[in-house]
């Protein structure tokens, strides 16, 4: 059996593309979105006519509106070829401001809406700040479903289960990014590779703190940076994964088990966590590790934004 095929018995695979083009070969149940997957996406020949369409029909109307109209054109296509969900994410740029976030994604659901698309199959993706949390926690109490995304620390996961987020994305490949850098030439990858990477660990916590009390808040690992991470967290609620390394576990047929286990979760020995802000703020900053990859992802994702928007002015 492909690895692909092994991992989808326990674990619900997403694509983490805007490339919607390759995502058929790989029969994804859902699919994930990002300003900078979606800017490398349109800088391809073949989908600068859904920018030029999309610019084109809507010229004249305010930047961000067309931008929101842009991404939800990307999640309609999606849409047309899985069978689930795409997560479709609110501006970067908004990361700090609770009511901006919440309007947004009232926007981007609106926006499908008129498309047809049923409120359930999208997920609106916000920044796990303490901001982007609490938009979350209102979008959700309006029937709107949230992905947390720049999450990873404990703390954030914690405070997305309170406030009852439908799925968060803790992000593997990026916290293996910082150990790695962080320890320079003593970094052993044999010894942090597999369940021992410290992405993986992350994951692991998460996944067993919400098994453990119960906590409904789907777990979908992200940002994987090898297969191995990805078959370490088989058994994960959902997985999302990139076109290349989903070709990688389609061409394996290495034996694959699952790691992580609602059962075993809950006959763990763990104590109780909860954050007010105070002390959500003062977990994430003894965090080095979550501080400085949460800044920098939003710095990221609001840099590819704006290079996004010099594009729809261009077109």
């Amino acid at each position: 059996m492909q690895q692909l095929d092994a991992l989808k018995q326990f674990t619900t695979v997403v694509a983490d593309t805007g490339d919607f083009k390759q995502l058929a070969q790989f029969k994804p149940q859902d699919a994930t979105t990002n300003p900078s997957l979606i800017l490398k996406a349109v800088q391809k020949p073949e989908y600068q006519p859904l920018l030029a369409d999309t610019v084109g029909r809507f010229r004249g109307r305010a930047l961000d509106e067309t931008m929101d109209r842009l991404l939800v054109r990307f999640g309609c296509e999606i849409l047309s070829i899985i069978p689930g969900r795409v997560s479709t994410e609110v501006d970067a740029r908004l990361s700090f401001d609770t009511e901006a976030t919440v309007t947004r994604g009232e926007r981007l659901i609106e926006l499908y809406q008129a498309e047809g698309i049923h409120i359930d199959r999208v997920l609106i993706k916000v920044a796990a700040t303490w901001e982007g949390i609490a938009a979350a926690e209102k979008l959700e109490r309006r029937g709107i479903h949230t992905n947390l995304t720049l999450l990873f620390s404990f703390c954030q996961a914690v405070a997305c289960g309170q406030a009852k987020v439908q799925l968060i994305s803790p992000f593997v490949g990026r916290i293996y990014d910082w150990y790695k850098k962080s320890a320079g030439s003593n970094w052993d990858e044999a010894a942090n590779a597999g369940a021992n990477d410290p992405g993986v660990r992350s994951v692991r916590e998460i996944y067993n703190h919400y098994k453990h009390f119960g906590i409904a808040t789907e777990v979908m690992g992200a940002s994987f940076r090898n297969v191995g991470q990805i078959t370490a967290l088989a058994g994960c609620d959902l997985l999302t994964i990139s076109p290349e390394l989903l070709a990688q576990l389609a061409a394996s047929e290495a034996p694959l088990a699952r790691a992580l286990d609602a059962a075993s979760a809950a006959a763990l020995d763990l104590p109780a966590v909860n954050f007010d802000e105070a002390g959500f703020r003062y977990a994430l900053n003894a965090d080095a590790m979550a501080t400085e990859k949460l800044a920098e992802g939003i710095r990221t994702f609001a840099a590819d934004a704006l290079t996004l928007e010099r594009l729809m002015l261009a077109a």
